[in-house]
């Protein structure tokens, strides 16, 4: 339905551009020949013929060469000093079908024909003539390299819009495979490491209310199937993390504060700058940077307080956490997947990350994100 739309506003336009050239050439043949006989009359049907015959440029590129070519040269012999307009329009057409050849030939023939054709008219002499046909060419290079131009800029529009369309597939074929890998996760894993963890407790309960010490070992499986469900959900959270659901971001860093609270640590949250909107993947890089580093105090570093520092500034987002934990530069651990992560979602988006202890004990995270190339 829209094809056929097209199809009709081209053919509209074809059709104004051959009456427009037409039109143009009969005036320019009447402000130069005044005779009413009947080699003027042929010469206004040439002039006609040749403008209107562009409507077909499409459809039948060379016939329409030809036509013009033959209407420029039988007007100029029936005594119409008018340049050969409609021949360049035919000319560019032919090019653009892709016949070339064809369309060289006969614009040999016909520049050489209108000098001729000029000569026969009786209306200029020999230099005349051929300088008529210097000045034909002159303006036919002109139009050329007005039309090559514009090719050539469309050609940059469509490479570039190509390359833009390249993008977006990649990224959606990333975004699939994401959601793919976090539903087989989900399928595979989610319901053996949920059974492991229900035994597990189960057991450990059942050995507590017998009063029968509990193993070791499974104290052990207990803990371990608590990570690994912990790991599990937050694995599928990033993996489904997509621009097509609502991204957490700086909005949702109070309640990691929060949550980080009421699992026994004291955490702060300090936010300095004048607050600004900022690109959605900073804000979730912002809060995937906060989670992780929170996660890992309550996890390894033996921490009673942690503090999450957010300063807005100008063109960068700056972020600091900090804990009280035991690690100390002579005991640097090594880093691990959730670490490297952080690094590498800092890293996309042209930022700094720098994480290790300090001097005097605890663990520093720190983020820098700029706002503006992000964006």
């Amino acid at each position: 339905m829209d094809k056929g739309r097209f199809r009709v506003r081209t053919g509209v336009r074809d059709w104004l551009i051959a009456v427009g050239v037409a039109a143009a050439l009969l005036v320019t043949g009447l402000s130069v020949h005044h005779s009413a006989s009947g080699l003027g009359l042929l010469g206004y049907v040439l002039l006609a013929v040749g403008g209107l015959a562009l409507a077909a440029g499409r459809r039948a590129p060379v016939a329409v060469l030809a036509v013009t070519g033959l209407c420029a040269v039988g007007y100029q012999a029936a005594g119409f000093d008018v340049a050969a307009v409609a021949f360049l329009f035919a000319v560019y057409a032919a090019m653009r079908a892709g016949h070339r050849i064809v369309t060289v030939a006969v614009s040999v023939a016909v520049l050489a024909s209108l000098p001729l054709a000029a000569l026969v008219s009786g209306l200029h002499s020999t230099g005349e003539a051929f300088a008529q046909a210097r000045g034909a060419l002159q303006i036919a290079w002109l139009i050329a390299a007005g039309a090559a131009g514009e090719a050539l800029r469309q050609a940059e529009q469509r490479a570039d819009e190509a390359e833009r369309t390249r993008e977006e597939t990649a990224r959606r074929r990333a975004d699939e495979e994401r959601l793919h890998i976090a539903r087989e996760l989900h399928d595979s894993l989610t319901h053996q490491i949920s059974v492991i963890k229900v035994q597990a407790e189960a057991a450990v309960h059942v050995a507590q209310r017998r009063g029968e010490e509990v193993p070791e070992a499974l104290l052990a499986i207990r803990e371990a199937g608590r990570e690994a469900s912990r790991e599990l959900r937050a694995t599928l959270e990033a993996l489904r993390d997509d621009d097509t659901t609502p991204p957490h971001g700086l909005d949702h860093v109070t309640e990691l504060v929060e949550r980080a609270g009421k699992s026994g640590l004291e955490a702060t949250l300090t936010i300095e700058g004048r607050r600004h909107d900022v690109p959605t993947a900073v804000g979730r890089t912002a809060y995937r940077v906060v989670q992780e580093s929170l996660t890992n105090i309550a996890r390894h570093a033996d921490a009673g307080t942690a503090s999450v520092h957010i300063d807005y500034r100008p063109d960068t987002l700056a972020i600091r956490i900090d804990d009280d934990g035991k690690a100390t530069p002579d005991s640097a651990p090594e880093p691990g997947i959730g670490l490297l992560g952080m690094r590498e979602r800092v890293t996309a988006l042209g930022g700094r990350l720098r994480a290790e202890p300090r001097s005097e004990g605890g663990f520093t995270v720190q983020a820098e994100l700029p706002v503006e190339r992000a964006s």
